[in-house]
Parts: C-alpha cells; structure tokens; sequence
C-alpha cells in the first residue's frame, strides 16, 4: 500500500513534455464546464421570465443561448480531441520509459518473471493510465475553477444557497477520499488478477505443442478458466463498489437539489429563482463528475505503482561516470577475486580466471556452479559484489568492465546465450539484428562459416515468434551467427552448441578456431567433445575455480575435473 500511495502523482512530471498541449486541454474543458453552467442558467432564468412575468424572450436571449449551445458543443467536441491527443501521446512516451525502465535493470528486474506477467505491466497497467491522463488532470483543475467562479456568483446573488451547495461538494469530494484504500486494494486485485490470466495465456499459446502432446490441454483449460473467473470477480467487486458510489454521489446531488429549492424559495424571488437554483446545480454537476473521476483514479494505483517501479527501475550496472576507451587490437579476459550472490546466496566467492588474448578457455562444472553468472558478468547484466572484471588489452593495463561505455562494450564482447532468442520476421532480419548495417556479402560469409545458409528458403526463411519454426540447432546456429556479424574481439558461448550433434559441434568449433585466430573464446559447455577442444579447461566448483590446465593434464589429475566428466 505504501509503495502505490502517491504513485498517480509521481506520473504527473510527464506532462511537463506536453505543456503547451496540456494547457489547451485546461482551456478547452474550462470553456466546456463554464458553457454549461451559463447556458443552465440563463435557460433557467429565461423559463422564470416566461413563467413569472410572462415575457417572451428577446432577440438578444435567443441569439445568447444560440451562441452557448453552440460553444457548448465545440468546447466539448474540442476538450475529449485534446485529452484524448495528450493522453495517447503520454501513453507512448510511458511504454518507452518502461520499455527503457526493463532493459536497463535486465535481467535482475525481469529475471524469475514470466512473459505474460511483464506484458502486462508494459502494455495493460500502461494502457490503464489512458482514464488519468485522459478525464482526470485536466478536467479537476477546470471543475476546480468553474465551481470556484460559481460560488463566488451565488455569493453575491444570494449567500444562503451557499448552505446547501458547500456541504454537498465538500462530501463529494471527502467520499472517494475516504474510501480510498478500499479502491486501491481492489484495482490492485484486478491488476493481479488480469496479469495472471495474461501469464497464463502466454504460456499456454507457447506450450501448446506440449499440452497436445502430453493430452494435457484439458487441464490447462481448467487453470484459465479459473483465472478467468478470479478476474471476473475482482472486475464485479470493483465496478459493484463504483455503482454503490455513484448512488451515493447522486443522493448527494438530490439533496442538494432539496435544499436549494428550500433556500431559494425564501430567499429569490421572481425570475431569477430558477435561475439561482440552476447555478447552484450547475456548480455541483462539475463536482460530481470530479468526484467520479477521483474515485476511478484511485483504483488505477495499482497500476501506476507498477508502471513507475518500472520506469525508475535502478540499472543493475549503471553507467561509468568517465568512461575509458578499449584500445584496438585483440583482447584477453579476467575475472579478479569475483564475489557475486543472487539476494543472500552466494554463487561466486572469489573466482580467479583469467583468458588469455586468442585463447580458447572451457569453463566447466556441475549444474548450478556460477558458470552462466560468470557469462553474465561479462556481458555486464551485473556487476560483481566484490573483485572485478576486466579487458585485458595484449599491450597496457586492463579495464575494468565499470569503466567502459556501453556501446564500446557491446563491440568488443558477444555473449550468445543457449536459450537466445529469436523474433518474428525472416531470417535475414534475425541476423542483421546485431548489425544492421552489415551487407549481403557479410551475411553471406558468416552465414557459410555458421551453416545457416542451408537453412530452407535461405535469407527469406520466416521465422516464427521465438524461433518456433526452427530446430533447436538451427536457432542457435542463428544466434551464433548474429553475434558473429558484430566481429567480437571476445565471445563467450554459454552451451550455445548444446543443441548441435557431435558433427555440428565440431564444425562449428572449427569455423570459429579458423575464422578469427586471435578472438578470445569463453566457453561453457558440458558435452565432453566441445570441452576437448579447447586451449585450456577451468573448473568452477564452490564458487571458485578450483583447476586449471589442458584436457591431458586435468584427466590426469582426477579431483573435481574428473566428477564433472564422470556425470555425463
């Protein structure tokens, strides 16, 4: 409850990019608010003067009341085009800055959490904002204003309506207030809810194949519909709770009505009695809808709490404050004294590692060891508790991976991951993904060397979202292959070639020895033939390396080099 309290005003900054558009959505809803109210009551006053003093209304009246209903309809027409332009506009701002928000804090902030469940945040929860900015900011300020102007009128034309119409606001405005934390417990339960069902959803769609397989699917219906009707109940509390609401804004408003009917009715006479009594009534109706407003804000909290967690998500390895160029040339690898955990569980303590330049170095051990932490730190997606790790350039001193920009890092360092993933669109657009600069010939080249280029239908091949019409060897011969567009001076593979047979592995690991010699190679691998190949082996076990040394030396050692072959 404490992180959403607040959590709608803390999005009002946003606006200050739309300035000039928010203050013509002010204008337009004022003159919408204001044009009602004084074509209430000069209707009003006009009926009085035909009741009472049985006069025709002038030329002038006409013309008047011509002149509002047309203001009236422009100024409305005008006011729901102008919020609604703020508010779609500010939407997409929103959806980059949380865009923006999940990558600089990836994979800490998205790590553990499902797909479905981040769509949600990133598209519905920022979709949800749309009545805020929408019907909300713009629209109190002005409700604010033309009750204001209205009071400061019924003062002077009779200060005792003042007693019926004061009150009644003031409980308009206390009653959404009051029942606040009601409102946000319940947006909040339907905001869970809808991000389940979407999770649900998701993961359903992509595991279809399983479902049908296993004659599972029955049962995975069950789970949806079951969440379908948790959503449904909370949608039914919430809106229930809305219509009690508004039932009661409505008995608030007929009160009003009473008494000012009672005030008026003793204190204005003549034509001027409706008048006043359509006046005070048209003050109230702004209030009302304020009202009414403020209420449905309070339930999009919850929503607003998740998109600006998001948007302020602190970057799990923040930018160097004066960054350090990478000199040319090839680049060798260290990890010095590492010590990272994963909230309390320490998984590296002290890793000594270092990969020469051109070398191939084989990280492995047992599921679990820290040897996908360590590609991770590499790339960056963290940086370690404790120690560092470094560029080691052939000639000068190492560089701290904290003190190299972003893009610089990004050049000197591919990480391709087992799981890396592919989007929809063709293959040639999966690849240039990395490059998009690269021309036909560059894919071509690498496309050979990577065994791409005997995928079917070639660069045109479709591939389905996360590579769904692709074998496992063929996504990540792909994903090698994009990485390798980028000529990396250091590669790290993180059971990248688990998916290849033993052919496929070994021409692979052949295609990427002969085509850059002096690439430094991190590999993490199990398959005992992928091991083999490399320069040197190191062994993590621990949350240290505990060996080191070619494959003749270490099988010959025994110890945990020896525990780790034995289990495949």
């Amino acid at each position: 409850m404490n992180a959403e309290r607040g959590a709608l005003r803390a999005l009002l900054p946003v606006l200050g990019a739309h300035r000039a558009m928010t203050v013509r959505t002010f204008g337009a809803a004022l003159a919408d608010q204001a044009a009602l109210v004084a074509l209430v009551t000069l209707t009003a006053h006009t009926v009085g003067t035909a009741v009472v003093e049985r006069q025709a209304p002038g030329p002038g009246t006409v013309v008047a009341l011509l002149l509002l209903v047309t203001a009236r309809a422009l100024a409305t027409w005008r006011e729901m085009d102008l919020s609604h332009d703020l508010a779609y506009r500010v939407l997409a701002e929103m959806r980059i800055r949380v865009f923006d928000g999940l990558a600089r804090s990836a994979p800490a902030r998205v790590g553990g959490r499902r797909s479905g469940d981040l769509a949600s945040a990133a598209l519905g929860d920022v979709e949800a904002l749309e009545f805020f900015y929408a019907h909300a900011v713009a629209q109190l300020v002005a409700s604010g204003v033309v009750f204001g102007s209205g009071t400061v009128a019924l003062a002077l034309l009779d200060p005792w309506l003042l007693t019926a119409v004061l009150p009644v606001a003031a409980l308009l405005v206390l009653v959404p207030l009051l029942e606040s934390r009601g409102r946000v417990a319940r947006g909040a339960r339907t905001r869970a809810a809808a991000a389940d069902l979407s999770a649900e959803t998701v993961e359903t769609v992509d595991g279809l194949h399983e479902l049908l397989a296993f004659g599972a699917l029955d049962t995975r219906r069950e789970r949806l519909r079951a969440h379908g009707h948790r959503l449904g109940d909370a949608q039914r509390a919430e809106q229930a709770r809305e219509a009690d609401a508004s039932a009661v804004r409505d008995l608030l408003v007929v009160a009003a009505v009473v008494g000012v009917v009672l005030a008026a009715a003793h204190t204005v006479s003549g034509a001027w009695a409706p008048a006043a009594m359509a006046l005070a009534l048209g003050v109230l109706a702004p209030v009302s809808d304020s009202a009414a407003a403020l209420g449905q804000a309070g339930g999009l909290r919850a929503a607003a709490a998740q998109v600006g967690a998001a948007v302020r998500a602190p970057a799990g390895a923040p930018p160097p404050a004066a960054p350090r160029p990478v000199p040319d040339g090839p680049l060798g690898l260290r990890l010095r004294g590492v010590r990272f955990d994963y909230g309390g569980r320490v998984v590296l303590d002290g890793v000594d590692l270092t990969v020469r330049p051109g070398e191939t170095l084989a990280l492995v051990g047992v599921s679990g060891a820290g040897k996908s932490t360590c590609a991770h730190l590499v790339a960056r997606f963290w940086d370690p508790a404790a120690g560092a790790v470094e560029l080691v350039p052939a000639a000068g001193p190492p560089i701290d991976l904290r003190d190299v920009a972003e893009t610089d890092l990004r050049r000197a360092v591919a990480v391709v991951g087992q799981d890396a993933p592919l989007f929809h669109g063709t293959l040639a657009d999966n690849l240039r993904l990395a490059a998009p600069a690269a021309t036909d010939d560059e894919l071509a080249a690498v496309a050979r060397r990577t065994g791409v280029d005997r995928i079917a239908d070639g660069y045109d091949t479709p591939v389905g979202e996360r590579g769904t019409t692709l074998s496992g060897g063929q996504r990540a011969r792909i994903a090698l292959a994009r990485a390798l567009l980028t000529h990396p001076r250091v590669l790290v593979l993180d059971e990248t070639t688990a998916n290849l047979d033993t052919e496929g592995d070994a021409a692979v690991s052949a295609t990427l020895r002969d085509g850059a010699p002096s690439r430094t190679t991190l590999l993490i691998a199990h398959r005992p033939s992928t091991i083999r190949r490399a320069d040197r082996i190191a062994v993590l076990e621990a949350g240290r390396v505990v060996q080191t040394g070619t494959w003749e030396e270490l099988t010959g050692e025994g110890g945990a080099f020896a525990r780790v072959v034995a289990r495949r």
